[in-house]
């Protein structure tokens, strides 16, 4: 296993975490010796995982405050080798925050020298049902910025339940016109992000085009909620993301109201004129359909979309990384559509130049 999973903070979350680890192995090692995987593309480490991560939201939205909850998915700590190969700088604006994330190798450049000129930014925006952003996500963020051979900023915006909608998407909207008043070319610029963050990274499009903003070269969007309206959902069985769960962030984030608005449930935008979107679903994971009706409405429309899916993989299964054939495969298949139509282009104008 290339990842390592340790814990921090007060001794009560440590020991509740190794406790919650030790019963997923255990009873995942016994139900695999008697009857096999749960599905059958799961090898032990996503079953393990997935016993795990559920069992980890489960406790945390149990406690009795959201800060609490924080504290508690806070103490449990992912390192991986992509860690290693990042170098982290914290940005501090007066409408935003967050980080740049940048491969080792390129840390002898600045981010604004005319060598990085043409490297592709990602504008990447976490998951964590709008309400959390646990520092676990380091990790899986330098995975994607080694994935997408970019300078990756990483938008530390404010959270629910103390900041609704549209909170989210200001701080989004005040970072993107920050990344062009800085000199980032919209053509080499990408807009991603995974659950949550993949709803947001829809919703920033679409604000950004009816704003008349210069707009991203491609969206990416991992397990994106695309309707906040529906409330029963498929594949509770398989996930780790619950039903109680996402109706409790939903209330958390927005209103009833606002669960029609386009820049909540982008099932029911108008996306013509948007650049293209390239989004990975898990067949098993408890958004699925919803994400497969998104796909198919932005076909009907004409839109550049394009839906990739993995046979019984859950939300959110990049996280697994190199672990897991299937995840290791996605974060792939991200750098070659990075490659394509990003980078493809630039070559193309390059050479017409």
């Amino acid at each position: 296993m290339s990842a390592r999973l340790t814990f921090s903070g007060p001794i009560r979350y440590r020991v509740r975490g190794m406790a919650e680890l030790s019963r997923s192995i255990i009873e995942v090692s016994a139900r695999r010796m008697l009857k096999g995987p749960r599905r059958p593309g799961w090898n032990s480490f996503v079953e393990v995982a997935t016993s795990m991560l559920k069992r980890q939201v489960d406790t945390a939205m149990k406690m009795r405050d959201v800060n609490e909850s924080r504290r508690y998915l806070d103490s449990i700590v992912i390192r991986s080798q992509a860690l290693s190969e990042v170098n982290i700088r914290p940005i501090v604006r007066p409408k935003f925050r967050g980080s740049w994330f940048s491969s080792s190798s390129l840390s002898g450049s600045s981010l604004s020298s005319k060598n990085a000129e043409h490297q592709v930014t990602v504008l990447y925006l976490h998951g964590g049902g709008y309400s959390f952003y646990p520092q676990a996500y380091a990790d899986f963020i330098a995975q994607i910025t080694l994935a997408a051979k970019s300078r990756t900023f990483a938008l530390d915006y404010r959270l629910a339940p103390e900041h609704h909608f549209p909170a989210q998407l200001e701080d989004a909207l005040h970072a993107y016109r920050w990344l062009l008043e800085s000199g980032t070319d919209p053509e080499t610029l990408v807009v991603a992000g995974d659950s949550a963050g993949g709803n947001l990274a829809l919703a920033l499009l679409l604000a950004a085009r009816d704003s008349n903003e210069p707009l991203p070269s491609l969206a990416i969007a991992l397990s994106p909620p695309t309707n906040f309206e529906i409330d029963s959902f498929p594949n509770q069985e398989f996930d780790w993301i619950t039903k109680p769960a996402l109706l409790c962030w939903r209330d958390w984030f927005c209103n009833s109201v606002q669960r029609r608005d386009p820049l909540v449930s982008p099932l029911r935008a108008d996306l013509r004129g948007l650049p293209p979107i390239y989004v990975q679903a898990g067949s098993c994971e408890i958004l699925y359909d919803s994400i497969r009706e998104f796909a198919d409405h932005a076909r009907d429309q004409g839109a550049d979309v394009v839906l990739e899916d993995w046979e019984d993989m859950t939300h959110d299964f990049q996280i697994f990384g190199r672990d897991v054939p299937q995840s290791a495969d996605a974060l792939r298949r991200i750098g070659e559509v990075i490659a394509a139509r990003v980078r493809g282009r630039e070559k193309k104008e390059m050479t017409s130049c």
